[in-house]
């Protein structure tokens, strides 16, 4: 993980280390798991339980340098699309002393300092909180805590160490009173993005349902929920 000043800002991404493992070695750990797969497909053809056995069996039909140029090229070719989808998932994050900028998939996203109350993490997730007690911003990731504590405190940020707010979660069951009208489908929903690993979706619904006052964390793939401090009682609004 690489921190990095520059001029009145620090960075804190991934760093090359982590681009060259992604592109160089997730294709090579590819080829060398195919290469090994393509030296036994004699056997793995004659096991009916092993998925692929078309496959399998497609190769032990190819003369050897095609077998091992196509057992090899293909997991490879996974590899690489792995790694894209890994440069695309990256965050980056780039503190100020008046604001911070969340970078992933190619979006940034830019929060204000003054509008923030508190920066913690939760398990892998930054979380800046705002002074309603609402969340601006939960972003998962990789990055080291110990360097985003450093470039936020760096930078003059009130950085603490937990949620203040953690005690206030409930976990969701579907039905269970006290949540504004529209958040208990909205939580539904999201329910099925996190099971099905829909991350871009699940975001967005976390989204939506910050705009109702409900603030979500994620445990397990099991959703809590509270709301945001002050707001008003809404649960039979719209009904």
């Amino acid at each position: 993980m690489a921190t990095r000043g520059y001029g009145d800002t620090t960075v804190v991404s991934g760093g090359i280390g982590e681009l060259v493992v992604m592109w160089a070695g997730f294709p090579l750990l590819g080829a060398g798991l195919g290469a090994g797969l393509t030296a036994a497909s004699g056997w793995l053809a004659g096991l009916p339980w092993v998925p692929f056995q078309g496959w399998f069996e497609l190769l032990t039909r190819l003369p050897e340098a095609q077998a091992y140029a196509g057992g090899a090229a293909v997991p490879a070719l996974v590899g690489l699309v792995v790694a894209l989808v890994g440069t695309r998932e990256r965050l980056t994050v780039t503190v100020g002393r008046t604001g911070v900028r969340l970078h992933r998939d190619g979006r940034g996203r830019d929060v204000a300092r003054a509008a923030v109350a508190g920066v913690f993490l939760d398990g892998k997730a930054l979380v800046l909180l705002g002074a309603d007690g609402g969340e601006l911003a939960r972003e998962k990731s990789d990055l080291s805590g110990g360097r985003l504590r450093e470039a936020f405190t760096g930078q003059g940020w009130p950085w603490v160490e937990q949620d203040p707010h953690r005690a206030a979660y409930r976990r969701w069951v579907e039905g269970l009173p006290g949540l504004p009208g529209g958040a208990d489908a909205l939580l539904r929903a999201r329910q099925r993005a996190v099971d099905g690993g829909r991350d871009g979706e699940a975001r967005e619904l976390r989204g939506e349902l910050a705009g109702l006052g409900v603030v979500v964390r994620d445990e397990k793939k099991r959703q809590y929920w509270r709301l945001v401090p002050g707001q008003p009682d809404r649960e039979h609004q719209g009904r």
